[in-house]
């Protein structure tokens, strides 16, 4: 697997309403490590160049990336042989993924899903609370956990995601309280589409309520503007099981331009 081919793809299709950005590539396929066994994966390519690409979360769950509906049959077809398939997620706003998903009897579900939210980067406000690189990997790390408990990230596993283009130190912000990381954020630029991602943001439990996973996310969106960004995107969960980030986004002037379709296998 080639994790710079899918996000040479994935930057080339790239619009605010896509489902992946390769900053999502970077940290989802890197987060974690010991799971390239539950993570299997295939590149597609038409006269040298990548047309589409396919990564199963074992058991039975699908993220894919196609230039059109040919191609993402292809991957969905893959995915059959590999696996007992259950779920494909798209964004509503990639068409041939959807008549690709539909065409081969996936029906839609009902449930949690994600919102895609874009704000262009003109009028930042600044930070309430000093924000700062990320120096402490371990505390970075032990914030994360208490944040998105439980976790598998770890020392190793971050320090994996630091090594996998296009992270940058610069947009891994974090505040501080009492010497401690309390928030951060951690943002990825796409040089080519003047895209920047937020993926992902967290606070530790006992600094909820006091604004500074806003305060991150700006201080990183400042910098990325500072690094030649033109737009951003953010995707929270959109249902009401989970409305706090969305209403955080929104506060920061993000508004909605898609949202993730999820898709299962028919029964019955």
């Amino acid at each position: 697997m080639s994790l710079r081919e899918m996000q040479e793809l994935t930057s080339r299709l790239w619009f605010p309403g896509a489902r992946w950005h390769v900053g999502d590539l970077a940290w989802g396929l890197r987060q974690h490590t010991g799971r390239d066994h539950e993570w299997p994966t295939k590149i597609w390519r038409e006269n040298g160049e990548v047309v589409a690409w396919g990564w199963a979360e074992l058991p039975g769950h699908l993220n894919l990336q196609a230039v059109d509906e040919h191609w993402a049959g292809q991957v969905l077809d893959w995915f059959a042989e590999i696996t007992e398939p259950e779920s494909v997620v798209v964004s509503s706003a990639e068409p041939h993924l959807i008549g690709a998903v539909e065409a081969r009897g996936f029906v839609q579900e009902e449930g949690p899903f994600f919102l895609q939210l874009v704000r262009n980067l003109d009028d930042l406000p600044e930070p309430a609370a000093a924000c700062h690189p990320v120096t402490d990997v371990a505390g970075r790390v032990r914030a994360h956990r208490e944040a998105f408990y439980p976790s598998r990230v770890t020392e190793e596993s971050y320090r994996n995601v630091q090594a996998t283009a296009p992270y940058r130190t610069e947009l891994d912000v974090v505040a501080d309280v009492d010497g401690q990381t309390a928030a951060y954020c951690l943002a990825w630029l796409d040089d080519a589409r003047r895209a920047v991602l937020i993926e992902p943001v967290g606070t530790v439990p006992d600094h909820r309520g006091r604004g500074l996973a806003r305060d991150v996310c700006l201080a990183a969106l400042r910098t990325a503007r500072d690094l030649g960004a033109e737009v951003a995107t953010v995707s929270p969960r959109g249902d009401d099981a989970w409305p706090i980030p969305a209403r955080l986004y929104r506060s920061m002037g993000f508004t909605p331009i898609a949202r993730t379709v999820h898709y299962g296998v028919a029964r019955g």
